[in-house]
């Protein structure tokens, strides 16, 4: 089941930058631990379901599981061995643009070592450096911050 939108705007869009910080989806919401990228990234449709695939098996389908990233981006490529010019390639495949900061996958219903241990298996299948998050911790720190703001 490859991820892809099923309708969109336009068939090609450009490549755009990658600068900055996520500043949404940043926190862990819906599950009790995430991922959370450290770089800046195209994720292919691919990577996303090799690391959903990953977490279902390892977790045997216990527990929920959130994808938080949906790779809208259409990416193209030239066929091979075609001179330049005559126009843009065709769409090959779709990717989700992800900055550092952002939670892409969520985790809830099972025991903290299961847990983390299918996020680090899953985290293995993204071509970037990722770190794994707790809602608990994320939570302690959001209170420490505005405890020293008072």
């Amino acid at each position: 089941m490859m991820l892809a939108p099923k309708r969109t705007k336009f068939r090609k869009v450009q490549k755009g930058r990658m600068n900055g910080i996520a500043t949404r989806g940043t926190r862990v919401i819906d599950g009790d631990f995430g991922i959370q990228a450290l770089e800046a990234a195209w994720i292919t449709a691919n990577q996303i379901e090799s690391a959903r695939v990953t977490l279902s098996r390892y977790t045997k389908k216990v527990g929920k599981t959130w994808i938080k990233i949906f790779p809208d981006k259409p990416i193209t490529k030239k066929p091979a061995e075609t001179r330049m010019g005559s126009g843009k390639g065709n769409p090959e495949y779709f990717v989700a643009v992800v900055k550092p900061g952002r939670i892409m996958f969520e985790i809830a219903g099972l025991p903290e070592e299961v847990a983390k241990e299918a996020l680090r298996k899953a985290i293995h299948k993204l071509p970037i450096k990722c770190k794994i998050v707790s809602k608990k911790e994320q939570e302690e720190a959001l209170n420490n911050s505005e405890g020293g703001v008072k």
